[in-house]
């Protein structure tokens, strides 16, 4: 994976755990009108565009999309951040071991 990769790979799971805590990342969705969920599903988006390009894994950054939309129901969301982010750092520690698919 190529550093841009890398960064929006880990950038997005930083955001999708920040959004996972379950009081502050509430909060924060709630006190900016939902912006944060417009702001997850586009940095979700970029990432697809670009793992694509270097062919990495894109399944994390799928689920964030979906993520994305569903969070605006607000206990499913929350456990649905914690799903991605999961998925996100366990996609973020095995692409730097992995070679990319040719």
């Amino acid at each position: 994976m190529s550093p841009t990769g890398k960064l929006f790979k880990w950038g997005t799971f930083a955001y999708e755990a920040f959004l996972a805590l379950p009081i502050i990342g509430g909060s924060f969705v709630v006190a900016n009108a939902w912006a944060p969920l417009g702001i997850a599903f586009l940095l979700h988006a970029v990432a697809i565009i670009i793992l694509l390009r270097e062919r990495g894994p894109i399944i994390g950054n799928a689920v964030g999309v979906v993520t994305s939309v569903v969070a605006l129901i607000p206990f499913v969301g929350w456990v649905m951040h914690a799903i991605t982010a999961i998925i996100l750092l366990v996609e973020g520690l095995s692409g730097s071991r992995r070679n990319p698919r040719y």
